[in-house]
């Protein structure tokens, strides 16, 4: 991907955020929105990080693929599950990793 591309990909992504985050008070108005309205809205951005986290730990390029990042993944995710400090988590991760790695884990 040349820069430009790259950069112009950026500039879609910042222009759709803000349109995507400016349409909800632009349709409600002054209004509140219903409570199971509210529900589904609170469970979107975990739903969206769960998404994108998968996503992270499996893809390599075109083709899903369990390895040494996604085992590190696991691990933080387990860690932070058990309600563990996030330090511990990412530290885990990624002596997991690097282990699995040192090991020719690919």
């Amino acid at each position: 991907m040349s820069a430009a591309a790259f950069w112009l990909l950026v500039g879609l992504c910042a222009v759709t955020t803000a349109l995507t985050r400016g349409v909800g008070p632009a349709a409600t108005g002054a209004r509140e929105l219903p409570a199971p309205a509210v529900r589904v809205v609170v469970l979107l951005s975990a739903a969206l990080l769960s998404a994108l986290v998968v996503t992270a730990a499996l893809a390599d390029g075109s083709e899903l693929h369990v390895g040494a990042d996604t085992a590190g993944v696991v691990t933080a995710g387990v860690l932070l599950w058990r309600r563990a400090h996030v330090l511990l988590a990412v530290l885990a991760a990624a002596v997991v990793t690097a282990t699995l790695r040192a090991l020719g884990v690919d």
